[in-house]
């Protein structure tokens, strides 16, 4: 928490410094993305456990990301209670059922039948943890006097990347699940109002009979995604 007495710029030696040669900053690059380029969606979910203590160390990464200001606009919750599970189960299904009925438009379903997705959520409840990421629209400091906070949505959206890496990381597989409204999921965590939540990662390990969209493997080449100016 911040205080609000003592806000005041300190320069301070770069802590950690890292001192690659080329051919190992290329070999460190491909390496992590030999290792990203094996992270997959997955919707289907084993009932093998997920020990807290490496949920926490992935949102501990989660919350090295940077932000507007430092001023780390973000909460995590972790749910691996099966009650709160369904709860959330449901009410995120309420939200799918009037997107798919009409809610989310023609071309927006037709550009999802390649997925194959529908308002049926299973792996809600069947993967073992659910990380739901709440956006700070403010902080406060430690006296409780509010302060805005800056760029929210790219600060949140840089640690939910940051999540999701680790998470891969440390050997498990993740969806990202974004029904909207979300506001049902405020009261059943409570979180203030203040926060916005903005996606529900579901966490486990795959099922032995696991299966992804033939469609989610095409990725653009590089030459698509990169523009080079020198």
């Amino acid at each position: 928490m911040f205080a609000r007495e003592h806000i005041e710029y300190e320069a301070l030696d770069l802590p950690d410094r890292m001192d690659l040669t080329d051919d190992q900053m290329l070999a460190s690059a491909q390496r992590f993305y030999d290792l990203m380029r094996c992270r997959h969606t997955v919707r289907d979910y084993s009932d093998r456990p997920v020990a807290r203590a490496v949920i926490e160390e992935c949102i501990r990464t989660a919350g090295t990301a940077p932000s507007g200001a430092n001023h780390q606009p973000w909460h995590f919750v972790a749910i691996s209670d099966p009650a709160i599970k369904k709860q959330i189960r449901e009410g995120a299904e309420e939200e799918e059922r009037r997107f798919y009925e009409g809610g989310a438009g023609d071309e927006w379903l037709k550009a999802l039948e390649p997925i194959g997705t529908n308002d049926n959520k299973p792996h809600l409840e069947d993967a073992p943890w659910l990380i739901v990421i709440f956006a700070q629209r403010w902080g406060e400091f430690d006296d409780g006097t509010r302060f805005k906070n800056y760029y929210v949505p790219e600060s949140t959206g840089i640690a939910s990347g940051f999540l999701l890496a680790a998470l891969h990381h440390a050997g498990l597989v993740s969806l990202t699940h974004t029904p909207n409204p979300m506001k049902f999921l405020n009261p059943l965590l409570g979180r203030p109002d203040h926060e916005k939540p903005i996606m529900i990662v579901a966490v486990g390990h795959p099922s032995e009979d696991a299966k992804v969209p033939k469609v989610a493997k095409i990725k653009k080449p590089l030459d698509e995604i990169l523009t080079i100016a020198e």
